[in-house]
């Protein structure tokens, strides 16, 4: 109820009580929830100007920022508009606590309305030369642009893509500015009406090359798994095959998909349960590039360099995953393989034929297809029984979810509707990516949701929002 008086001098000396109270003290900040805290601590924010007061008042809400129940009626009042409003003050101390702020809030405010100006100015402060100025903004700029169109799109139109290339080039090794940043970039590159726009910028602004950098190790698993999703949308766009392939990514690429499959498979082996690696497991390692080679192979260049990287025999092994996401990506990558005579040979002669007839018959609508794509294409020069028999097969599995399709395929030529097309021509098979991050962090999915971030659709290994840096806080 003291919050409620309205002298700013008392008002900072209360504040700054109950900041000293619920630092460290979960029981505290709970009280502060239940007495309407933090809708009163909200108020002060946007109706005073005395910096002693923002600036405790500040304070307080940074430290109930880190505190799950806090956060959302923090959100709830207004405290994402109202902190934003002292983004641009003279005080550094007072900028500093709304940023940290606001990050660690921003998890929680992906569906916000009003943000627009503050978007705008945590654009801005990209270009500053503050560590803690960087890890807030990026860190905000992630989560705000996650699963929301219209944050991108804005993002994207304010030159957030170039901005932010820069951020990641002046970030040299610290990975708290860089990771985020590559995570807002894989946001603004896929699925909002600008994406294509933002694939552009980050050629048209040399991000290419600092991009595959990335890549190398000993960066840690979340920035190379991160950069491995932005370089799939990258993908995406036909003019940056060529800048990709220079830069050497396909090389790289498999050799991390190598690392990642060779690790997995010892746990396997051993028959223990395979660990986090910086809360990586391996095998999302081995979807995320593999998902990434399949649209760089739509690319003939690109295909050609897959196939003599000796990567088909890795391919078909990854059909045997138990993992639905990596049949779905491995069959994919094939499908796009097999339009090349030679390699759809190679397919065959690495015993692909049985274990495609078996992912036929996958729930996964899309692996489904591109099993039957690469039976096709592997199965034209084989006898009439054979073909006859992988017709049968097709029948029955890929349409048996909806009989009218088979009438709607125009045949004479040939039964199978994807005969003569590249996979990715094919209706709703564009590849996405599944959940980057585990529990409370919401994610990407995207499959039959197009308004979601991803990085396979149909499977999502997508572009989640980063929880809090509650371990950056002392409280």
């Amino acid at each position: 109820p003291l919050l409620n008086k309205n002298n700013p001098k008392f008002l900072a000396i209360t504040t700054d009580c109950l900041q000293l109270l619920a630092y460290g003290n979960q029981e505290s900040k709970l009280i502060i929830l239940a007495n309407g805290g933090p809708q009163a601590l909200v108020q002060i924010m946007r109706s005073y100007n005395y910096e002693k007061l923002l600036w405790t008042t500040s304070r307080v809400l940074k430290v109930l920022s880190v505190c799950p129940s806090n956060k959302p009626a923090i959100v709830e009042a207004g405290g994402m508009q109202a902190l934003g409003k002292h983004l641009t003050s003279s005080s550094p101390r007072l900028v500093q606590n709304c940023l940290w702020t606001l990050r660690n809030l921003s998890d929680v405010a992906t569906k916000q309305e009003g943000l627009d100006g503050v978007l705008k100015i945590l654009v801005n402060q990209l270009s500053s030369d503050d560590v803690n100025v960087l890890t807030c903004a990026t860190g905000t700029l992630s989560n705000l642009t996650c699963n929301n169109s219209k944050n991108k799109t804005l993002v994207t139109q304010s030159n957030g893509v170039e901005a932010l290339i820069h951020t990641i080039l002046r970030a040299g090794d610290k990975e708290d500015i860089t990771e985020p940043a590559v995570c807002a970039l894989r946001h603004l590159t896929s699925r909002h009406p600008e994406a294509e726009m933002a694939q552009n910028s980050v050629r048209l602004n040399y991000g290419i090359p600092a991009i595959v950098k990335l890549l190398n190790q000993p960066n840690q698993w979340p920035l190379v798994k991160a950069t491995i999703g932005l370089i799939r949308n990258l993908a995406l766009c036909p003019a940056n095959h060529a800048p990709l392939q220079e830069a050497a990514v396909i090389p790289r690429l498999v050799q991390l998909l190598v690392k990642a499959h060779q690790d997995a498979q010892r746990h396997v082996a051993a028959g223990t349960q395979q660990p986090y690696t910086d809360g990586v497991k391996m095998e999302e390692i081995v979807e995320g590039c593999t998902g990434a080679l399949h649209i760089l192979a739509r690319d003939p260049m690109n295909r050609m360099e897959i196939f003599r990287l000796n990567t088909i025999p890795l391919f078909v092994q990854l059909l045997y995953s138990p993992v639905e996401n990596i049949q779905r990506v491995a069959a994919g990558v094939l499908c796009e393989l097999a339009q090349d005579k030679e390699a759809a040979d190679a397919i065959d002669a690495e015993g692909a034929s049985a274990p495609l007839m078996e992912l036929l018959h996958s729930r996964n609508e899309g692996t489904a297809t591109y099993a039957a794509a690469v039976l096709f294409r592997i199965s034209e020069d084989k006898n009439p029984d054979y073909r006859k028999r992988v017709s049968v097969e097709l029948t029955n599995s890929l349409f048996k979810h909806d009989p009218a399709a088979w009438e709607a395929v125009s045949v004479p030529r040939s039964p199978f509707p994807w005969e003569n097309q590249s996979c990715w021509e094919w209706p709703q098979l564009d590849p996405g990516y599944r959940p980057m991050y585990s529990g409370d962090i919401p994610l990407d999915p995207i499959d039959m949701h197009m308004d979601m971030d991803g990085d396979y659709p149909m499977d999502a290994y997508s572009d989640g929002v980063r929880a809090p840096f509650a371990d950056h806080m002392l409280a």
